[in-house]
């Protein structure tokens, strides 16, 4: 059994992780902004936590590490994200910067956050794994020019997750970074080519494979390499 902390876990692939893992019979701290109003994932049976967790905020981060101490942790999904402003104001001709700034705490930033501040679980956990969640639009040779807070904001999580699968190592810590696929979400919408279901499963086998010879690699929710 491991212990998987999971951000961004009350809905779409986060909520599908959360289920599969449970299933499994992992135990999950799912992690989401609004506990509360999460009753879809409070309703989910099997060894899960709900817990509280803005990643957009250091306190918040910081308030979870206090909840849950020096426990170990075997695997971390860094999951949570945002597509950022509406597609029109992250264009060539306009920029929502305040905007792009958020995109970049929440999809960037964020995740350095979480593995800082729960590195000494993770040192303390069994095979201890971090998983960050990616996209194919953050890849510097694909040349789409569209929603640039975006696909900026992934590009730049891909390097810095990159850099920390070098520094986790020291900790036997391995790193993946992992694209979900285009998956039927609120931020893929209903014509996307796979489900919430299929990517979680998929990710799930990934993260299972992640080990000290393959750390610091980009790959798709199907264990395919993905190009850089």
């Amino acid at each position: 059994m491991s212990r998987v902390l999971i951000t961004g876990a009350n809905k779409g692939v986060g909520f599908q992780l959360t289920k599969q893992y449970s299933e499994a019979g992992d135990e999950v701290l799912a992690c989401c902004r609004n506990p509360a109003g999460a009753t879809a994932l409070k309703a989910l049976p099997g060894k899960i936590t709900v817990l509280q967790l803005d990643v957009g905020k250091a306190d918040s981060i910081a308030a979870l590490k206090s909840k849950l101490g020096d426990s170990p942790i075997d695997i971390l999904i860094n999951n949570a994200g945002i597509v950022g402003p509406a597609p029109n104001r992250q264009s060539a001709t306009d920029m929502d910067y305040d905007g792009w700034m958020e995109t970049f705490n929440i999809n960037t930033m964020a995740p350095m956050r979480m593995v800082q501040m729960f590195r000494g679980n993770l040192a303390k956990g069994t095979n201890a794994r971090v998983a960050t969640i990616t996209s194919q639009m953050g890849a510097l040779d694909l040349n789409w020019p569209v929603v640039y807070a975006y696909c900026a904001s992934k590009a730049a999580v891909n390097k810095v997750m990159r850099m920390l699968s070098v520094d986790l190592a020291k900790d036997n810590i391995a790193l993946r970074l992992l694209h979900p696929g285009h998956v039927k979400t609120d931020m893929g919408g209903p014509d996307a080519e796979i489900t919430a279901e299929e990517s979680a499963a998929g990710i799930i086998k990934v993260v299972a494979e992640t080990n000290a010879s393959n750390t610091g690699t980009f790959l798709k929710w199907n264990g395919q390499t993905h190009n850089w």
